[in-house]
């Protein structure tokens, strides 16, 4: 439990630029380091934070402490990841608002946060298509997949069908597909 609050309090640490931004260094410390998740245990830790309600970087913090250490676990990483920014807050709160100045060092500081997060954030895109698509090698699934990602953003971008129902049809296929081939 230790150790799980440790990784989430540093990752809590240097948590800016939101919940994506939040999930390459989640990989790097529960996938890379500690070897907590697998690769595809990741990739569905990040499906499953996108389609809970709530913010994903807790929604995933929260996952991967359910995976860990059950009902305790969760709410020990949930901890560690809010705890930090809790603590920034309320300091920032307490500067701006109770000394009403403005402060240009921390915009710029905050400007640089953001420049850096983005690059983050495209890396760890890369690495969720290729586990996503390619997680075993070439199958006739893994062919398949990129057709029909393509087929859905045509028909999402091009044909302007209704996000629901191309996910309802998306599951439909996944499961068919995984009773067929």
């Amino acid at each position: 439990m230790v150790e799980l609050f440790t990784i989430f309090l540093k990752i809590g640490c240097v948590a800016f630029g939101g919940g994506y931004a939040v999930i390459p260094l989640i990989s790097k410390y529960v996938v890379e380091s500690a070897s907590i998740l697998t690769p595809r245990e990741f990739l569905d830790l990040v499906s499953i934070s996108q389609m809970t309600p709530g913010p994903i970087a807790i929604n995933a913090a929260t996952f991967v402490g359910q995976i860990s250490g059950g009902l305790i676990g969760s709410i020990v990483t949930t901890v560690g990841l809010v705890l930090p920014q809790f603590i920034l807050m309320m300091v920032l709160g307490f500067l701006l608002f109770t000394k009403n100045k403005r402060y240009n060092t921390l915009d710029y500081a905050l400007e640089g946060i953001k420049a850096g997060i983005v690059p983050l954030i495209l890396l760890t895109s890369l690495d969720l298509f290729k586990t996503s698509i390619f997680p075993k090698g070439f199958s006739i699934q893994e062919i398949a997949i990129p057709a029909l990602i393509g087929f859905g953003f045509g028909c999402l971008y091009i044909k302007k069908v209704d996000l629901f129902k191309l996910i309802a049809v998306g599951a439909v296929v996944g499961i068919l597909a995984n009773y067929l081939l």
